[in-house]
């Protein structure tokens, strides 16, 4: 098996992860070291490997240790594959919930058993306790309360630990050359086999991991498909289901995280009900039985308040170890996604390029590439028509609103108009009549006046007007 190291693990004693024995980390010849000049250029030549030690170009150090590499093939021959069909793959984050919660409970009883003789007596008052009487009084006073924090707690730290467990698998399957450079410089149809050959020749115990499973399923689909953008779409499809994954296997700590300081205000509140409840004046009249019922009453509301202690102080403790397993894994997970983008993918040739010479792969590279922008130029095409339908159906929704509005306004100006137009009229036809029937009242007593003289004569004298310059 061949293990990667970091340059400056050299000549230190590590254990193998493979079957847990010391070895030792050969020193790195400065002058073997490759160029630092990133990744060779795609070819079909196989570059040669030292007798002990090899180093891949990022600087890392590739230790030889248990069985040997398989024998180099030719790049151009085509290799022997063995049995395939892949493995059954453990969940890599979430733990057995039967286990953890067993681990978890036998915690709980180890705690409480632990606790059990400093219980302190009924008769000492709380405030002679010593340190660890004051613990176990957190845990004896609300006994269900407490004991279903404490359970929720074990539990939480059981599912960390075996977390942990897992997270130290992951990261020791980092340590694998999954990918030798002694099979090839590059990937391509002719030696893409090997690669797979030689990843399920890697150690059962640390074959199981995403790294693992994430490079023989792209190097099964590079196989097939011969297309390193399907590869790549395929990767990132995997990191995203073990980015859910991780995300997901959280849910229950979480959940016992919201739960412990929940039930902490819950004992708070039925330490707090008995204690008020356990107020009663009416039938005392000593001095000394008023103090006693008090300081039961203040008794009562310290062990209530007790509860909401030891949740929070729970909360808090399981909240740093949570959190810092979060970021581990997230951590983890980054190395394999960088691993694949910086290595795999850059290693992959599909024969779409035109120095590899396949006119048939750079045809079926433009025919897709044509394709893709023809599509891509028709989704965006669909959406500029629909925001000019949007933009047109509103502008119409505008004008009919508009005409409304000025429908509206001119029928309510018309009848306005009409409104104002009857009431003048209304008001002159008033006029006019109370000026007829005066009119035809003067008439009437006139007739009755001229009925009254009969033929009586009226003699009317004219009166001269005087001149303007003399008195007459």
């Amino acid at each position: 098996m061949q293990l990667k190291a970091e340059p400056e693990m050299a000549g230190k004693i590590v254990r193998c992860p493979g079957c847990n024995t010391k070895l030792s980390i050969p020193a790195i010849a400065t002058s073997s070291l490759p160029p630092p000049s990133g990744l060779p250029p795609p070819s079909s030549v196989i570059p040669p490997a030292p007798a002990s030690t090899d180093h891949d170009p990022f600087g890392a150090a590739e230790y030889e240790h248990g069985t040997s590499a398989p024998d180099q093939v030719p790049a151009t021959g085509t290799p022997e594959r063995g049995e395939r069909g892949g493995w059954e793959e453990i969940d890599p984050t979430n733990p057995n919930g039967f286990l953890s919660f067993g681990i978890g409970f036998v915690l709980f009883l180890a705690w409480i058993g632990i606790l059990y003789p400093f219980k302190a007596p009924d008769s000492v008052s709380p405030a002679t306790y010593t340190g660890m009487q004051f613990i176990a009084s957190l845990f004896f006073k609300h006994m269900l309360v407490s004991f279903m924090n404490t359970l929720f707690f074990t539990w939480s730290m059981s599912i960390l630990y075996l977390k942990m467990q897992k997270l130290n698998h992951q990261r020791k399957a980092l340590l694998l050359d999954v990918l030798p450079w002694e099979l090839g410089a590059e990937i391509n149809r002719d030696n893409v086999g090997q690669f797979i050959d030689h990843v399920y020749k890697l150690p059962h115990r640390l074959r199981d991991s995403m790294m693992v499973n994430r490079i023989r399923k792209a190097l099964e689909l590079f196989e097939v498909k011969q297309n390193a953008g399907d590869v790549s779409n395929m990767l990132s499809s995997n990191s995203d289901i073990d980015s859910m994954r991780i995300g997901g296997s959280y849910s229950l700590l979480k959940a016992f995280l919201w739960a412990i300081p929940i039930l902490g205000f819950i004992g708070t509140v039925i330490g707090l009900s008995h204690a008020i409840g356990g107020m009663n004046f009416s039938n005392m009249t000593d001095i000394k039985q008023v103090t006693s019922t008090l300081g039961a009453v203040t008794g009562g509301l310290g062990t209530a308040f007790d509860a909401t202690l030891l949740g929070l102080v729970l909360a808090m403790t399981l909240n740093f170890p949570l959190n810092g397993m979060m970021k581990a894994e997230d951590d983890c997970l980054n190395d394999i996604d960088a691993f694949c983008n910086e290595v795999l993918l850059p290693r992959l040739n599909d024969g779409g390029s035109i120095a590899g010479g396949d006119t048939a792969g750079l045809m079926d590279t433009l025919v897709k590439a044509v394709a893709n922008a023809q599509k891509d130029f028709l989704v965006d095409l669909n959406a500029l028509s629909k925001q000019i339908k949007e933009q047109a159906d509103n502008l119409d929704k505008r004008a009919a609103a508009h005409q409304q509005r000025v429908d509206a306004e001119f029928a309510m100006t018309l009848n306005r108009m009409r409104e104002d137009m009857t009431n003048a009229m209304k008001d002159s036809v008033k006029t006019t009549t109370d000026y007829t029937r005066a009119l035809a009242s003067g008439i009437q007593s006139l007739n009755t006046l001229l009925s009254e003289l009969g033929g009586k004569q009226i003699l009317i004298h004219q009166v001269k007007k005087k001149g303007w310059f003399s008195n007459k």
